[in-house]
């Protein structure tokens, strides 16, 4: 049903675009399946058979991001879950995540949720202690 409707609809630009993408959908999985690798626009172009300019140009009009971009968010998405559904060790998860250290990991989640890791962890469990 998902893919009858992914065919017939003028979908905008984001991630069920992309994975309905066949070019792009090799590159998408990678990335899904090992976040923590360090991707590099040329070995995702690799994996999507396609050449670096076209897998970055196709990838930006589909998704609506650059292909880099995509794989921080997910990431990042990747953090706000385990921070919130465990007690991962910011360190730990930094280096999972494909981060050289914890300070550079603190700094990327900050600037993309807008507090730190601690702060967001410590910020969920008080909401969840009170409502």
């Amino acid at each position: 049903m998902l893919r009858a409707y992914v065919d017939q609809a003028d979908l905008p630009p984001g991630w069920l675009r992309v994975l309905a993408d066949e070019r792009l959908r090799p590159a998408l999985s990678r990335m899904h399946a090992e976040p923590g690798r360090p991707w590099g626009l040329q070995e995702l172009a690799r994996t999507a058979a396609m050449s670096r300019t076209s897998f970055a140009e196709r990838f930006r009009t589909v998704a609506g991001i650059p292909p880099l971009a995509y794989l921080n968010r997910w990431r990042m998405l990747l953090a706000q879950r385990a921070l919130r559904d465990g007690d991962v060790r910011v360190g730990s998860l930094a280096f999972d995540l494909g981060y050289a250290s914890e300070s550079a990991f603190s700094t990327a989640f900050k600037r993309e949720v807008g507090e730190s890791p601690l702060r967001y962890r410590q910020r969920l469990r008080q909401e969840m202690a009170t409502g």
